[in-house]
């Protein structure tokens, strides 16, 4: 049997990065949509929170999840600069560069760090406090948790919304004269969930 080249081991990792990263994604983009009808409607919320309860679909879910996050940071921490000197190193090249995704790539190296340590929390918390409802999220805001949204969820659209652009760019879907316009797409993307978000945490804050 003939042993796998590095680079042959190197391109699978990249390919399951890339595939966890968007299932991830997918993930974010749902949970949020889900979330938005607490804008409008808490009892819609409690409803959607009791039908994936009722169905076991937030019991499987949730350790899945958490599963598929550090598989996906254990991946990419291969390339990640932890070390004071790559970090250095890495940032002097960004700056000889000039080029806006490799500052972006920085972003997602620090707000990764943030995502496995928050999500662990938020799905623990969330999973060992049922049942999904608005009252338990504005329970858990009016004790301290706050703080904590207000970071993570920046954060994980952030994330999120870099990420897929680096896939877009990375798989050829987006190509350099279209490349303007996917970074406005984007944005305006992470801008409209990160507004949904906002709107779902102060309803739910205005309910205590």
């Amino acid at each position: 049997m003939t042993p796998r080249s590095p680079a042959d081991i190197r391109s699978r990792l990249d390919a399951w990065q890339a595939l966890s990263g968007a299932c991830l994604a997918l993930f974010v983009c749902v949970h949020l949509i889900l979330e938005g009808p607490e804008v409008l409607s808490p009892s819609l919320t409690d409803a959607i929170g009791w039908l994936l309860e009722a169905t076991f679909a937030a019991q499987i879910a949730a350790p899945l999840i958490v599963l598929l996050i550090l598989f996906h940071f254990w991946i990419a921490a291969r390339k990640m600069p932890f070390r004071s000197g790559e970090l250095k190193i890495f940032v002097d090249h960004s700056k000889a560069l000039n080029d806006p995704d490799t500052w972006l790539w920085l972003v997602q190296v620090f707000t990764a760090v943030i995502i496995l340590a928050g999500a662990f929390f938020h799905v623990y918390t969330v999973m060992t406090d049922m049942p999904i409802s608005v009252a338990e999220t504005t329970k858990r805001l009016h004790n301290g948790w706050l703080l904590f949204h207000v970071i993570f969820l920046p954060c994980v659209i952030l994330h999120t919304g870099i990420g897929i652009w680096r896939l877009a760019v990375k798989f050829g879907y987006c190509s350099k004269t279209a490349r303007e316009t996917w970074r406005r797409r984007i944005w305006v993307g992470m801008g409209c969930y990160l507004l949904l978000g906002a709107l779902a945490l102060t309803r739910a804050w205005c309910q205590g």
